[in-house]
């Protein structure tokens, strides 16, 4: 009797610590859920950011480093417009703007003051260091109680019904943990996906071909009467106002601003180019630019996941970014290393087999 109770005690309490177990797995993945659907929607802000690095390093072939600078600039412009009583629509374009005048410098720098590519960038970046700390007035810019360009959309996506929908069907699917709001990530694939028409567009033009020529050949687009002076400075700045309209974006999301955000800025957009690349490939330009979008997305759910892990901290975001392009860079040549390898052996086998039969 004694022995039966003891076992329907073990029982119940192996029956609740495995109710906690299950509880405590869906808790954790409800969790993961959240932090994935953060990732995609930082992914696809940030996209604009990589857009206009593919333009300058992969179009241009131009190792601009202003971009470290203009994305703060970006952030920089909209805080203090929308803090100032301007409409923050308004703010974003103006960040845009400042973005383009910043990326036209650079190019002045190095077409018409003859300066080296990238120390033209370098000093660029530098210079705006200063440039976005007079703007600010401050080292940082808190944009929580003022009214910015999501909370308008918010305001207004609210009405629709569209995260109850949304969201009924993840609660059917079994998660615990809703997002907010998904307002921010359609609105952002919406924006992104008309940004990368936009440049689809363009660079099929006879400016953009031109410009896609500069970058491929200078000396040959030069002989033909091309100005390519004038094709890098709108190049560029088409790149920096592209990578300032990010920062702007990135900055209300956040709810502030600060002046040293835009730190290895570069090499996180030249992770997401380079791992888009290397996943999905470059035949064509759409092609291209909807890799360099994805790449975005895949760098931020990567480092997300990679964050997870107990025992990497937050400070080794840098050091996981770096790795993610080492990675991205050094994998593909490994890969076609080995299949030239294989084709090599194949053909070996095929001469030694041709040879074998020669001979009977």
């Amino acid at each position: 009797m004694i022995e039966n109770l003891d076992i329907c005690v073990l029982q119940r309490k192996m029956s609740r610590f495995s109710q906690q177990r299950v509880g405590s797995v869906k808790e954790r993945e409800s969790i993961m859920l959240i932090a994935i659907f953060s990732a995609v929607e930082s992914g696809f802000i940030y996209a604009l950011m990589a857009l206009g690095v593919y333009l300058s390093f992969r179009i241009l072939d131009f190792p601009d480093l202003t971009v470290d600078g203009s994305f703060v600039t970006g952030g920089a412009v909209a805080a203090v417009s929308i803090v100032n009583g301007v409409p923050p629509v308004l703010a974003t374009f103006y960040a845009l703007i400042a973005g383009f005048i910043a990326g036209i410098i650079t190019g002045v720098l190095n077409t018409k003051g003859k300066i080296n590519p990238l120390l033209s960038g370098i000093l660029m970046m530098i210079a705006l260091y200063s440039i976005n700390l007079r703007i600010m007035g401050k080292p940082n810019i808190a944009l929580l109680n003022e009214t910015t360009v999501y909370k308008q959309i918010e305001g207004f996506w609210s009405s629709l019904g569209i995260d109850e929908f949304l969201n009924s069907i993840l609660t059917t699917l079994g998660a615990d943990r809703l997002p907010g709001t998904w307002a921010v990530l359609i609105v952002m694939i919406i924006v992104t996906t008309i940004v990368k028409f936009i440049i689809d567009y363009f660079l099929k033009t006879e400016v953009g071909l031109a410009l896609r020529a500069t970058g491929d050949n200078e000396k040959m687009i030069r002989s033909l009467s091309a100005n390519t002076d004038n094709l890098k400075i709108i190049g560029l700045g088409i790149s920096n106002g592209l990578v300032a309209l990010s920062g702007a974006f990135v900055a209300q999301n956040d709810g502030f601003t600060d002046v040293s955000v835009g730190i290895g800025m570069i090499v996180i957009g030249l992770a997401s180019v380079i791992i888009g690349e290397a996943i999905f490939g470059t035949k064509t330009i759409a092609r291209a630019t909807l890799a360099v979008i994805a790449g975005a997305v895949l760098y931020r759910i990567v480092l997300t996941l990679a964050l997870r892990v107990k025992f990497l901290e937050t400070g080794d975001a840098k050091l996981i970014t770096a790795s993610l392009v080492i990675i991205a860079l050094v994998a593909p040549k490994i890969i076609e290393k080995q299949k030239e390898n294989a084709r090599k052996k194949k053909k070996r086998a095929l001469l030694a087999e041709g040879g074998g039969a020669d001979n009977a």
